[in-house]
């Protein structure tokens, strides 16, 4: 229980010898944090009269609030839209190893599925406080299945589904209970998709646009009807056209609702997006832009077949495709593609990132030439700001939850800490 007077006795942390970012600025200051959350040390000096219990020196390092994200298909091997009897597990090791990349809360992500998927996945993705033994899950992010056919990408065409007479009720039916649920991704030119983006953000849920093709005008209705995000700009949507922009309109469109901010995730892995489309959207918009991995299972592993839900996915070197095996007999008279090497030709439709999160917050510096702050605010208050949790994540401003990432100077972790408390650090820095 914070606050009273035990919160007045709990021991006091201060992080000297730092850098944090604060308000858009690195500030040369020290970060004080007492019960997991930010402290003001003026309030500690002057009303308190109190001093630190324990200082940390931080070697110079940046402390940036940890990364938050909100598109994350597993890794590792789990693959969370596998519906098997114990997904908490393999929600929680993925929780554990993306903590060395910075990540202290994150969005599980399901690609289409079948309905009996959802079913038996969703109540085993409960929304998690982060600690030592992970990063914390903010809510899961439903990609699919109600999204075009055209721009499905990676998501099996089988398992699609667009709105029937009854849009929401269909909705419900298809996922299941939405309580453990932060962001749907849906095609806004689907019929009848306002009535369910009105549906969804009553219930506080975030509606995203992607894997669609719709046009700028149907792009504006739906956030006029809600929606506040959309899914991997660029990617799985109509290329921008000068006539009509399209989604992608939407980050300078004059016709959204007064006060409403659209966010836009970019996969900034040196594969979905070339460098100089990063630097567009940076330009247009940049405080809307949400770094997000869009990592697939085969995070962290090497190259070869790994499961991205009901779809098989090549990895080669930096690269994940669909893999679709060429239908021919085997000797026998059976088809047998994973006894074949011919069957390892797959296609070039792109099928998620295994690039994480500190990965792509280089690459987006690199590629954009922003400053060192907007790149870590993309992966850190952005998202915040997207789920509206800007008070408590994705910032070290005062009263706010002491999850941070210690960084050199290159953006490299160093350590990472939730709640004030190191749940990772480099070996490096162990010495």
């Amino acid at each position: 229980m914070r606050g009273g007077q035990d919160g007045a006795r709990a021991p006091v942390l201060q992080f000297t010898n730092c850098r944090i970012l604060r308000g858009q600025a690195l500030l040369r200051e020290d970060l004080w944090v007492r019960e997991g959350r930010v402290l003001d040390p003026e309030k500690l000096f002057f009303e308190e009269r109190r001093v630190a219990d324990e200082q940390r020196d931080c070697g110079g390092c940046i402390l940036a609030p940890g990364f938050i994200d909100v598109q994350i298909n597993g890794g590792f091997g789990v693959d969370f839209s596998q519906a098997t009897e114990d997904v908490g597990s393999g929600v929680a090791l993925v929780a554990q190893r993306i903590l060395s990349h910075g990540v202290t809360s994150f969005c599980p992500t399901l690609v289409t599925s079948p309905p009996e998927v959802y079913h038996k996945v969703l109540p085993q993705i409960p929304v998690k406080s982060g600690g030592p033994h992970g990063a914390g899950v903010l809510g899961v992010h439903l990609e699919g299945p109600f999204i075009s056919r055209e721009k499905r990408g990676a998501h099996p065409e089988a398992h699609l589904r667009s709105f029937e007479t009854n849009a929401f009720h269909d909705v419900l039916a298809t996922y299941g209970p939405l309580d453990n649920v932060r962001i749907v991704t849906l095609a806004p030119e689907l019929g009848r998709s306002h009535e369910v983006i009105q549906a969804l953000t009553a219930r506080g849920i975030c509606v995203s646009l992607g894997h669609s093709v719709a046009n700028l005008q149907a792009a504006e209705k739906a956030v006029q009807s809600g929606a506040t995000f959309i899914t991997h700009l660029f990617n799985a949507m109509l290329p921008f056209h000068h006539r009509d922009p399209g989604i992608v309109g939407l980050l300078t469109s004059d016709r959204l609702p007064p006060g409403r901010h659209i966010f836009y995730g970019m996969i900034a892995d040196g594969t979905h997006t070339n460098p100089a489309a990063l630097r567009i959207a940076h330009r247009a918009h940049p405080q809307g832009l949400v770094l997000v991995t869009d990592a697939v299972p085969a995070l962290g592993l090497g190259n070869g077949r790994h499961t991205l839900g009901q779809q098989e996915v090549e990895v080669d070197g930096l690269t994940a495709y669909v893999a679709v095996p060429t239908p021919h007999l085997m000797p026998g008279g059976l088809w047998s593609p994973r006894a074949c090497p011919l069957c390892s030709q797959g296609t070039k439709t792109l099928s998620g990132s295994i690039a994480p999160m500190d990965v792509c917050v280089r690459h987006f510096l690199q590629a954009t030439g922003c400053s060192v702050e907007l790149a870590l605010e993309a992966a850190s208050l952005h998202p915040a700001q997207l789920l509206g949790l800007e008070k408590r994540k994705g910032t070290l401003d005062f009263g706010a939850d002491a999850d941070f990432v210690m960084l050199d100077d290159s953006l490299h972790v160093r350590a990472t800490y939730i709640s004030g408390e190191l749940v990772w650090q480099a070996e490096a820095a162990r010495q």
